[in-house]
């Protein structure tokens, strides 16, 4: 379907018979060169055309192949018929791209000085017959392109004023839509139906429809992916899809517009720059192809249909996340409220933006003064000193600062002292770049008195602990020397004598207990165990002790396995007391017909010391606790031969020599203590 007016005759211009057609032999045989000077006459005269090569050629050479025909065959009883198919098409053409009807109108003028200047070389001179053809037919199609782009601009223009008309009375995308294309039926009466489906990830979702299948893709919420049928294609390729069957297409993937018998489609891709913001069709069941001028009138409505979508969209999503960031807002504001610790948040220029009560009563001020003030507007100069460093160095680098502890006053100097505890955070937009930083601080001061209780109260048990274990010392040395004495009386009977041993046997443990008690008070009140470091070697240490073990416990199987470098600069006799307390523990704990293995193994820098024992392992509640002093490893009959100290010592030993101990206990595997200890150097502390 093409806009047509009534054809126009050429005035008499008919060749007579039998003359040769010069005119026409030269169109065609410097076809290619009328054109390139039809080109080069153009940018003489407008140096700024934005056109060039097929663009700017457009239809200008089909019309010289068919003003060669109409000089080679003028009809002599019917009028001559101008091109004009082809000067509409141009016209629309040129329209589309901006140009104005005195630049149409050149270029046609420009098409005939470069014909005759042809003509001119080639040493022809034309007939006059031939010069009014060639002038009557350039001026019949100035003429018909002239009007065709007047007719279609005015067109296009009342068109665009109601699409602006109605993007001006519509609140969003979707009241838009089905306005926009209302107009577009009205415009182009050859239009039967019309749809818009919206990008929706890597979907497109009908938003709006009007004419036949309307109702039907409206209820179904029709959707396809992109890529597929007519819709996805379009959006997949970027450009228009001009149909003159669809009813009868493969590509077709709604079925109720093959039911319909829809005939002619055009279908345009919605493009913002780069981007896909959707497709626009538009169906005749009238016609099987729309006009030129009905092409041009939609892709122009569609274009500027799309800047307001794109920004609807845009508002709309701005709205969204206004009311997003006004509902966090609120929740913010209600949790600053309720929170029992101070919070705030700062800009970079260190002014803040919200506080809470809790933390505006610690500056002592109201929390409406401190909006939009800095901090050291609000804060003493000496408080701004000390903290704003602080703050910077969030602010720079990007990382929180946090368990700085500080102390406040009043103003005034009065009033008891307040602890707290602060933490600073750097506040991050969604890009990652730092915007200011969040502060939470929490008073401490109840906790810090209770430090201080506890810290007194384990002072002075520590305190008692040395004292009642060292003057228990010269009773208990009396007692295990009368003991000694009173063993070697020859009067003493059998049971006597087994008297005797228990009376050594306990005043033993109980030495042993005191030496825990007073070494657990020098590691806390004196600041660690004493160490006397010398050159020693591990192994001669170990098998010692486990010698003296052996004599005390001459049932049990003791296992020695070395390997290595044994040597060291430690305190022989702590290390003496380590094993002693490992294997005694591993005695105590493990079963009694299988073998204690103790193992000192010499790798590079450091020396391992296990202890392994068969037997029940250690629940895990309790290896949490292990070390601690006054915690056994058993709650049975066992734990009640010591006071809990025996692996807190083992420990604190293995801390002083720079080591450490761990403790691996299983029930298929048993139990197993590992001590880990530094070679050391004379230098070491």
């Amino acid at each position: 379907m093409r806009d047509q007016d009534p054809p126009q005759p050429l005035r008499g211009v008919h060749p007579e018979t039998g003359e040769r057609h010069h005119l026409a032999d030269i169109l065609r045989q410097h076809r290619e060169d009328i054109l390139s000077a039809w080109e080069h006459a153009l940018h003489t005269r407008r140096p700024d055309h934005p056109l060039g090569g097929p663009l700017l050629r457009d239809h200008i050479p089909e019309f010289v192949d068919q003003l060669a025909d109409a000089a080679e065959h003028p009809p002599r009883d019917v009028p001559a018929q101008v091109p004009r198919a082809i000067t509409d098409e141009h016209a629309l053409e040129r329209l589309e791209q901006g140009f104005e009807p005195g630049e149409l109108a050149l270029e046609y003028g420009l098409l005939r000085h470069s014909i005759l200047q042809r003509l001119e070389r080639e040493g022809y001179t034309p007939s006059f017959a031939e010069l009014e053809l060639l002038d009557e037919t350039i001026d019949q199609g100035i003429m018909r392109a002239v009007t065709s782009y007047a007719r279609v601009r005015e067109r296009m223009l009342r068109a665009l004023e109601q699409v602006s008309r109605a993007a001006l009375d519509s609140e969003d995308v979707d009241t838009f839509l089905p306005k926009l294309l209302q107009v577009l039926m009205e415009a182009a009466v050859a239009v039967d139906a019309a749809s818009i489906l919206l990008r929706e990830g890597d979907k497109l979702h009908v938003r709006a429809a009007v004419g036949l299948g309307a109702k039907e893709g409206l209820a179904d919420d029709f959707t396809i992916p992109i890529g597929e049928g007519i819709s996805g294609r379009v959006a997949a390729e970027r450009r228009p899809i001009s149909l003159r069957s669809v009813s009868t297409d493969p590509r077709l993937a709604y079925s109720v517009i093959r039911e319909l018998g829809i005939r002619a489609s055009y279908s345009i891709p919605l493009l913002h720059r780069d981007n896909l913001v959707g497709v626009a069709h538009m169906s005749s069941r009238t016609v099987f192809d729309f006009s030129e001028s009905d092409k041009l009138l939609f892709r122009a409505m569609m274009t500027r249909a799309t800047s307001f979508i794109v920004q609807a969209e845009l508002a709309a999503r701005e709205r969204a996340a206004r009311a997003e960031a006004e509902r966090s807002l609120a929740q913010l504001d209600t949790l600053l409220e309720a929170s029992p610790v101070g919070v705030a948040f700062l800009d970079r220029e260190l002014r803040y933006l919200r506080i809470n009560e809790t933390l505006a009563a610690l500056n002592e001020h109201p929390m409406a003064f401190h909006q939009g003030k800095t901090f050291r507007e609000v804060v003493p100069g000496w408080v701004a000193d000390e903290f704003e460093a602080v703050f910077r160095r969030v602010l720079d680098t990007g990382e929180p600062v946090t368990g700085h502890e500080f102390i406040s006053r009043t103003r005034e100097g009065t009033g008891p002292e307040r602890h707290w505890l602060g933490n600073y955070y750097p506040v991050r937009t969604a890009s990652g770049e730092v915007m200011g930083l969040g502060c939470v601080v929490v008073d401490i001061t109840a906790q810090k008195e209770v430090e201080a209780e506890l810290r007194r109260s384990g002072e002075l048990r520590e305190q008692l602990i040395g004292v009642v274990g060292h003057d228990l010392r010269n009773p208990l040395n009396a007692i295990t020397a009368s003991a000694f004495l009173m063993e070697r009386t020859e009067e003493l009977s059998g049971g006597g004598h087994r008297a005797v041993e228990r009376i050594r046997n306990s005043a033993g443990r109980m030495a042993r207990m005191l030496g825990d008690l007073l070494d657990f008070a020098r590691s806390n009140h004196l600041g660690g165990l004493p160490m006397h470091r010398e050159r020693v070697n591990l192994h001669d240490i170990t098998r010692s002790a486990l010698e003296e073990l052996q004599v005390a416990y001459v049932d049990r199987k003791l296992e020695l396995e070395l390997e290595g470098d044994g040597w060291g600069w430690w305190d022989a006799d702590r290390l003496a007391q380590v094993v002693g307390n490992l294997v005694s523990n591993a005695l105590h704990h493990g079963r009694p017909d299988a073998p204690v293995r103790v193992k000192v193994h010499g790798i590079g820098p450091e020396v391992l010391l296990s202890i392994h024992n068969e037997g029940a392992p250690i629940p895990p509640e309790l290896q949490a606790r292990l070390f601690q002093p006054f915690r056994r490893g058993t709650t049975g009959k066992a734990g009640t031969r010591s006071v809990g100290l025996g692996l807190y010592i083992v420990r604190q030993v293995a801390h002083a020599h720079g080591g450490d101990v761990t403790v691996h206990s299983t029930e298929g595997a048993g139990t197993t203590f590992t001590v880990r200890l530094p070679r050391g150097s004379p230098e070491a502390p």
